[in-house]
């Protein structure tokens, strides 16, 4: 038994002992398994990295690059060629077994997408192409570029100049021959230097010169013009030349201007976008892109515009251009889109200045004119006053939508001009009543067209309303005098002698305070119709004349009212002739059946 036991014990002591050296190898090889996976971990990695699979080489060489196979291979390339960059400068050996390989499969891709990429390029130099189609279809594959860009410089370079070199010329002959067949389309009659706001419409011109417009008067109206800078047609499609002649249909410089220049707002906004995301750029090197792209064009475009300003003597037409870029600059703007602010800019230099050298021609015009070669005058409205009056109106309401004050200062010599030339022309008529019609009737036509367009509160017309009111006031004074000049000469001087304190004074008249009263009440009513029928002889407004009727009734009625008060005056208060005074509202019932209805 004890033998047994002892050999039982010794069993066991070898058992502890096997578990121990078990147990230090299960530690042994759990630290050999760690650091197995953590090598596998990091060599896995590394060796995916390196690996070229067969699709890869296979998709590379013989998939044409617009299939979607060759541009997700055409990624996986480029991040083997970078990781391998990545290893070779950590100095790791395997790196030399694939380069030979990622270089050659490079070499193809550059090749294919530069053979790709250029074929696109060529196919928009065909005659009548929409090359936008293909420029979309380019969009599609950026990443191509952008390899370009990271591996192979010199091609990416190449591939950009072709793509400038050809959209520029393409955009340049398209705007070149867009802009003459616009130009064909323009009216045939346009303003000439001859054409100004104070030259006679009789003036005679040279033996050889051509006729004048037809009509002079229609270079300072407005008429429908203004619409090209509405919400409809400043954004409206382009003008087709061949469609317009074709119909016979001409239009005005700044229609021509507006579609010419939409198209290049469209298209630079079109262009500059595409270079920034299919060229990779921002800020100033998309600038530098765009203007290799349409630099040329916006050269022949400021070229063209000096050519037609130099020798434009339309400012309603300039004035609008002028309007239609600021409009346009705005858009940009609003699409941010900055590539072609320069040229907005340039062109603003030249329209401004030539817009205010026009109007100072026709400010000098206005001074030169003499009145007395102006051949036969009457007191209606004068040709050139309309003209002013069309003119203004036109300037004034294309100018409250982007008002600007260089404008305002310029107008405001120009109605100085004319108020002048008004004055000087009243003082060719005789008689003070005739001078006082024809102011009126200028002030009053003048007054309505400029409330037609412009707003009531522009200074135009609040000086116009100014000067009319002053001059109805005075015609009113001399309406009044022939029928009621002694009555009007008698109160002013009783009241004068009331505020002196020398009633006494009037004790003698009273043979003319009888003759006064018995003849108003004998011709008043005689008095007021010739009134009424001269005033609507004079003027050519029937409102202005019916206004004018109006305050003279009202006038004549408070001079007979100062009347009565002069005859209730100590003096003359006992004087038997008081008793013939018309009632003053009886005279008021009966003056109103005067008032002229219209």
């Amino acid at each position: 038994m004890e033998a047994m036991l002892s050999s039982f014990q010794s069993d066991l002591s070898s058992i502890s002992c096997e578990i121990q050296t078990l147990q230090e190898q299960s530690v042994a090889m759990n630290i050999r398994l760690r650091n197995r996976q953590a090598v596998r971990g990091r060599l896995s990695q590394l060796v995916d990295e390196l690996v070229v699979p067969n699709v890869m080489i296979s998709t590379i060489l013989e998939t044409p690059v617009t299939e979607q196979g060759f541009l997700e291979q055409l990624h996986e390339l480029n991040n083997k060629i970078n990781a391998v960059k990545e290893q070779a400068f950590r100095e790791t050996m395997a790196c030399a077994d694939v380069a030979d390989i990622l270089e050659k499969l490079k070499a193809k891709a550059v090749a294919k997408i530069r053979e790709f990429i250029l074929q696109k390029i060529y196919s928009f130099r065909k005659p009548m192409t929409n090359y936008q189609i293909p420029q979309n279809a380019l969009l599609k594959y950026r990443f191509f570029y952008q390899f370009l860009l990271g591996h192979e410089r010199s091609v990416a370079k190449e591939v950009r100049d072709e793509y400038l070199e050809t959209m520029s010329k393409i955009y340049l002959s398209y705007f070149k021959s867009y802009t003459t067949r616009l130009m064909k389309v323009q009216y045939e009659e346009v303003a000439e230097k001859d054409d100004l706001m104070g030259v006679e419409d009789t003036a005679k011109k040279g033996f050889f010169s051509k006729p004048s417009l037809r009509n002079r008067n229609t270079i300072f109206t407005l008429g429908n013009r203004g619409s090209v800078i509405g919400g409809a047609e400043l954004e409206g499609p382009i003008l087709v030349p061949h469609t317009a002649q074709k119909s016979d249909v001409r239009y005005p410089f700044e229609s021509l201007f507006r579609s010419q220049h939409y198209a290049l707002l469209d298209n630079s906004c079109r262009e500059y976008l595409f270079l920034c995301d299919f060229f990779l750029v921002t800020g100033g090197p998309a600038l530098d892109l765009f203007n290799a792209v349409m630099g040329r064009t916006l050269a022949m475009f400021l070229k063209h515009m000096d050519a037609y300003v130099s020798d434009c003597y339309d400012s309603i037409a300039v004035f609008l251009c002028i309007h239609i870029v600021l409009r346009f600059k705005a858009i940009m703007a609003k699409r941010n889109v900055p590539a072609i602010d320069k040229y907005w800019d340039s062109l603003l230099e030249m329209l401004w200045p030539r817009f205010e050298h026009v109007l100072e021609l026709n400010i000098q015009s206005i001074q030169n004119t003499d009145p007395q070669k102006l051949g036969f005058l009457d007191t209606r409205p004068h040709y050139i006053t309309r003209r002013y009056a069309e003119f203004s109106s036109a300037i004034v309401s294309i100018n409250q939508t982007f008002p600007h004050g260089r404008t305002l200062t310029l107008l405001g010599q120009l109605q100085a001009e004319v108020e002048n030339f008004v004055l000087r022309v009243a003082a060719e008529f005789s008689s003070r009543k005739e001078q006082l019609v024809f102011l009126i009737n200028n002030y009053d036509m003048m007054l309505g067209v400029l409330m037609e367009r412009a707003v009531e509160e522009s200074k135009e017309v609040e000086g116009f309303q100014q000067l009319l009111n002053a001059r109805t006031q005075e015609f009113i004074e001399e309406l009044l005098a022939p029928g009621f000049g002694g009555m009007i000469a008698f109160v002013k001087e009783a009241e004068a002698l009331a505020e002196r304190g020398q009633l006494e004074r009037l004790r003698g008249e009273e043979a003319r305070v009888t003759q006064l009263v018995r003849g108003f009440a004998g011709t008043w009513k005689a008095a007021v119709e010739a009134l009424s029928q001269d005033v609507m002889r004079s003027f050519t407004n029937f409102k202005n004349g019916t206004t004018i009727i109006q305050g003279a009734l009202t006038q004549l009625i408070q001079y007979y009212h100062r009347f009565h008060k002069v005859m209730a005056l100590a003096p003359l208060k006992a004087l038997p002739v008081r008793s013939e005074l018309i009632n003053i509202h009886h005279l008021m019932v009966e003056v109103k059946k005067h008032k002229p209805n219209f």
